[in-house]
C-alpha cells in the first residue's frame, strides 16, 4: 500500500472537523506556524464548516462552483475584501493539504478568484515621535532598563513582535553585535545590532534583568515585573506606556517599528535582498512595498521643493 493510500484509509473515518484538526496539527509541528496564525486558520476554517452545515454542503467533497458560492456569500454579507481574500486562502491551503494527503483526488478550491487587495503603503512613524519614544524609558529603575533596550531593539533590527519575546539570553551576542531570532515557520535567522541597541541590552542584562528575575528561573531575555517571559501583548502595553510617557499623540504599533526599520533601510541605500533578509520574508515580492515607500517619500520632497511643484 503507497502512503497516499494509507492516509486516505486512515483519514476516511474522520468528520471534516478532524481533519481541520489534522491540518492544523500539521500546520504547528511540521510548517512550525505561529499560535496566532493558528488561530486565524482554526478560525476561518471554522466559519467555512458551519456554512457548509447550514447549507448542506459536504465540506470536503464541495464542488467549485458550491465554493464560488461560498466566496459570493462572503461578498454578500459585506466583509472586507483582506477578510475575505484571508478566508478564502486558508480553505485553499486546507485543500492543498488534503490534496497532498491523497485524502481528495482534486483540489475545487484551485479555480476560485481571490478579490484584489489595496496594498496599503506601510506606516511610518515620524522622527520626531520615534526619538522621543526611544529616549522616554527611566534608565534608573530595571523596568526602564528593560524597556529602553525592548524599544531599542524592535527599531534597530526590525523583528516581529513574536520574534522578539522569543529571544533567550544565549540568543544574543553582544561582542559580535548580533542576535539569533526565531522567525516564522521555524526558520532562524541572524540579525546585526548597532552599537547604541549593544549597549542598551548590555546594561539591561547587566542591571536591569537580574533586578527582575524573581524565583522562577527563566532564560528569557525580556521579563516581566514577576520575572516571567513578557507576551506580545505585554510588549503592545509597554509600547503605549512610553508613548504616553514620551507626550506622543500618535498611536505606534510594534510592526509600525518595524515598517519604520524597513523604510529607513532602503532609503539608506539598502539593497532588497538585504533587507528581505534582515525582516526574514519568504518572498522578495513582499519587501518590493518598501520601494513604493521610498518613492513616494521622493514624490513628496519634490512636490514640497520643486517651484513649480
Amino acid at each position: 500500500m503507497t502512503e497516499r493510500e494509507t492516509a486516505r484509509e486512515a483519514a476516511a473515518p474522520l468528520a471534516p472537523a478532524g481533519l481541520v484538526d489534522r491540518f492544523l496539527t500539521h500546520l504547528s509541528v511540521e510548517r512550525g506556524f505561529s499560535p496566532h496564525t493558528l488561530r486565524a486558520y482554526a478560525s476561518d476554517l471554522a466559519r467555512y464548516l458551519e456554512w457548509a452545515a447550514r447549507t448542506d454542503v459536504d465540506p470536503i467533497a464541495v464542488s467549485h462552483r458550491q465554493l464560488r458560492r461560498y466566496l459570493a456569500e462572503l461578498d454578500h454579507a459585506g466583509y472586507a475584501r483582506r477578510t475575505i481574500a484571508r478566508r478564502i486562502a486558508s480553505v485553499r491551503s486546507f485543500f492543498g493539504y488534503l490534496l497532498d494527503q491523497g485524502i481528495i483526488g482534486s483540489d475545487p478550491s484551485s479555480v476560485l478568484m481571490t478579490p484584489k487587495l489595496h496594498k496599503k503603503l506601510p506606516r511610518v512613524v515620524p522622527d520626531e515621535t520615534l526619538a522621543a519614544l526611544l529616549e522616554a524609558p527611566d534608565p534608573s529603575t530595571p523596568v526602564g532598563l528593560r524597556d529602553g533596550a525592548l524599544l531599542e531593539l524592535l527599531y534597530a533590527t526590525g523583528i516581529r513582535v513574536g520574534e522578539l519575546v522569543a529571544i533567550q539570553t544565549g540568543d544574543i551576542d553582544l561582542a559580535q553585535g548580533q542576535v539569533k531570532v526565531l522567525g516564522k515557520g521555524a526558520k532562524e535567522r541572524i540579525v546585526p545590532l548597532h552599537r547604541r541597541a549593544a549597549d542598551r541590552i548590555r546594561q539591561y542584562v547587566r542591571e536591569g534583568r537580574p533586578r527582575l528575575l524573581k524565583s522562577e528561573a527563566t532564560d528569557a531575555l525580556f521579563l516581566s515585573t514577576r520575572g516571567r517571559p513578557l507576551s506580545p501583548e505585554a510588549v503592545r502595553r509597554i509600547l503605549t506606556q512610553n508613548l504616553n510617557r514620551a507626550g506622543a499623540a500618535a498611536s505606534v504599533s510594534p510592526h509600525a517599528l518595524r515598517h519604520t526599520f524597513a523604510t529607513h533601510m532602503v532609503e539608506g541605500g539598502a539593497d532588497l535582498r538585504t533587507v528581505q533578509e534582515l525582516l526574514g520574508h519568504i518572498a522578495l515580492s513582499t519587501t518590493q512595498i518598501y520601494t513604493h515607500v521610498s518613492v513616494k517619500r521622493l514624490q513628496d520632497v519634490h512636490r514640497t521643493a520643486h517651484p513649480r511643484a
